[in-house]
């Protein structure tokens, strides 16, 4: 495991970036290579050059074609360096091919994207999923990450054969090294499946556990300012770093929006364009939090020159994980960048109901909580309730989420007047009032 982790991992070296486009889909691939640019600053390597190309087809040995593939070995020489990152996803034998023309180590976008990962992950089930996900994607590039795979026990000759390997005791059929290595590699995948399977359950049951109170889930490319808005909105203390991929484990934390009602509010791993699939199902437990939610919080980072594609990038993930069609409330950071104020103005267009918010500055945030609160409580409804004393279950929930007018109490039971939500009266209904009447 640990020659697989050496392999895959990016160290401080010069980088050249590559990005490849056929050239029938007409445009340019990722804006520029912005966000590889930024990806790759965050794995710690220092980029020297970019080099984008237009392809009138994918070429099946080194993707950009051998006559490209020698330009980029020009510039690699020039430059000084020694890893050529891909803002495509290469095939091992593609790999293969230009490692030999270039003779400098090829890493494509997934496998840079896992390195981060690797390096962000602090809790055990973190360190799991991002595991899992190196595997899987390793697991099919074995053949280029061993150059030892000669027969390593015994050889078809038998005893005394010329090529016979091992001694006494060690001959036989045989094996080679890749064989014994997928073996490995696939028992240790089962081994993490079965140890995340255990994991999602009880996030599941956690989850569930929660159902009196109403969830809300934060959603957004990375680096938008959802774990910023966490921390402006309670006192979660999440790690605030700019860079991609700083929160990789999810927290929750109780959010009081108005003096009656509390929800619950969860960070949740940032999105990406061309997430790797793999990485995202890997990820499965992380993301139930999403999946779970009552309303999702989509954190838009509005003063970036790719803020539509993020946009586009968080749908399409949302809709891999089952969310598409939740409710949805888009919430406009980083209002105090001036600079990208047209950005604004088009989001506003397409999102009439979107917050426009500083979570640096706390602009706007209590018009957040009203909007959350009313996503939350619905059409406003008058009732009266006849509760016994002992329902202390009951009673908590009527302070914690209702506005009470009045509150009758005799030996054994308590009359209540309160303003609820719409949206709550199955919650209400769930704790069996002994009495309940709608006034208006």
């Amino acid at each position: 495991m640990d020659n697989i982790r050496e392999k895959v991992k990016v160290r401080r070296e010069r980088a050249v970036l590559v990005a490849a486009q056929v050239r029938a889909r007409g445009g340019v691939i990722y804006n520029d290579l912005a966000e590889l640019k930024a990806l790759a600053e965050s794995a710690g390597a220092i980029v020297v050059d970019q080099f984008q190309q237009k392809i009138s087809r994918i070429n099946p040995s080194t993707y950009i074609g051998s006559g490209k593939a020698e330009m980029l070995a020009d510039r690699v020489e020039r430059f000084e360096a020694d890893v050529v990152i891909f803002d495509n996803d290469l095939s091992p034998g593609q790999i293969r091919e230009l490692e030999s023309i270039i003779e400098t180590k090829i890493i494509d976008r997934s496998e840079l994207i896992l390195d981060i990962f690797a390096t962000r992950a602090r809790t055990r089930q973190a360190k799991l999923q991002v595991e899992l996900a190196q595997l899987q994607y390793t697991y099919p590039r074995l053949t280029k990450m061993w150059s030892h795979l000669d027969t390593v026990a015994g050889a078809a000759g038998g005893a005394g054969a010329i090529g016979a390997v091992g001694g006494i005791g060690t001959r036989g059929t045989g094996e080679k090294q890749l064989e014994i290595d997928r073996r490995l590699v696939n028992s240790r995948i089962t081994e993490l499946k079965r140890e995340l399977v255990g994991i999602d359950k009880r996030k599941l049951r956690e989850i569930k556990g929660r159902k009196e109170l109403f969830k809300v889930g934060l959603v957004g490319y990375t680096n938008a300012g959802k774990s910023t808005l966490m921390n402006a909105l309670t006192d979660a203390g999440v790690l605030v770093e700019d860079r991609l991929f700083a929160t990789l484990d999810t927290r929750t934390k109780k959010w009081t929006i108005d003096k009656a009602s509390e929800v619950l509010l969860s960070d949740t791993v940032g999105f990406i364009s061309h997430l790797p699939h793999h990485l995202v199902a890997s990820f499965k437990a992380t993301l139930e939090e999403a999946v779970h939610a009552d309303l999702l919080l989509h954190v838009v980072d509005i003063s970036s020159d790719d803020v539509f594609d993020q946009i586009k990038s968080v749908d399409l993930v949302l809709e891999e994980i089952g969310c598409g069609k939740k409710d949805m409330l888009v919430c406009l950071n980083k209002a105090d960048v001036l600079a990208k104020a047209s950005n604004l103005e088009a989001l506003l267009s397409i999102y009439p109901e979107a917050i426009c918010v500083s979570a640096k500055t706390s602009l706007n945030l209590d018009q957040l909580a009203a909007a959350v609160l009313a996503r939350y409580r619905g059409t406003n409804v008058t009732v009266q309730l006849t509760i016994d004393l002992a329902q202390g279950k009951l009673i908590s929930f009527l302070h914690a989420n209702t506005e009470i007018l009045s509150e009758d109490y005799t030996d054994n039971t308590v009359t209540i007047k309160a303003i609820i939500g719409s949206s709550q009266m199955p919650d209400l209904k769930r704790l069996k009032p002994k009495s309940l009447r709608i006034i208006d």
